[in-house]
């Protein structure tokens, strides 16, 4: 059996939740999963193929977020890998962190404990640029525990200004809202994080040379 990797767990979990009736989106601000339904707290997984500190870590920080914190791991191997999930169960639940299982290879998710109450204080502006994050981008493009660049709404956004400028020599902000409903256009391409954009005058923009690259790179491996 080959390896098991992080993103071996993302689809199975995502499907799990979506039957619960969550929106599931990953790699959001940090956390892996983020998942949301009308009249339930947001909830939240960290997932590692095993047990580990810095699983447990990442869990317990996300306890400022939201009461509703799950690691998840790959399912156990044989009576010592049981032996040893059954020490960690423990562990989590007087953490008050639930618990999933995840087996690769029939992608059966299994709910072991579920989070309990932990009295952590929770930082309402990072829940809001969680749940800011989580409503701004559209779909889910990335996939959970994949490393490297994430697709964010800014950078959704980024990509739309870009699209608008592949075709044009130069944009305004206010076309682009027009055109798409995108409202920080004009601030996104003034700000020019990806150095994409450069001003051609007064409220116009246009690619700069590394934005060029970027979108003949867009037109060969588009989202």
């Amino acid at each position: 059996m080959s390896r098991i990797a992080e993103t071996d767990l993302y689809g199975p979990i995502k499907s799990y939740l979506n039957g619960l009736g969550y929106d599931v989106k990953s790699e959001v601000r940090h956390a892996d999963i983020v998942a949301l339904k009308a009249g339930a707290p947001p909830l939240i997984v960290e997932m590692k193929t095993s047990f580990s500190l810095t699983l447990l870590h990442q869990a317990t920080a996300r306890q400022t977020l939201s009461d509703c914190v799950f690691v998840a791991v790959a399912r156990w191997r044989g009576k010592v890998g049981w032996k040893a999930f059954k020490a960690n169960l423990g562990l989590c639940k007087k953490l008050g962190l639930g618990v999933l299982s995840v087996d690769v290879t029939t992608q059966l998710v299994t709910l072991h404990i579920n989070p309990g109450p932990t009295g952590s204080p929770k930082n309402n502006r990072r829940t809001a640029k969680v749940l800011a994050e989580f409503h701004a981008r559209k779909g889910d493009p990335n996939l959970g525990g994949k490393r490297g660049q994430i697709m964010t709404a800014y950078r959704q956004d980024a990509l739309l200004c870009l699209r608008a400028l592949s075709t044009v020599e130069t944009v305004s902000g206010a076309q682009i809202c027009k055109e798409t409903g995108m409202r920080r256009a004009t601030k996104l391409m003034a700000d020019n994080h990806y150095g994409w954009f450069e001003r051609a005058s007064r409220g116009l923009y246009r690619l700069s040379t590394s934005g060029k690259t970027a979108a003949d790179q867009l037109v060969k491996t588009p989202d």
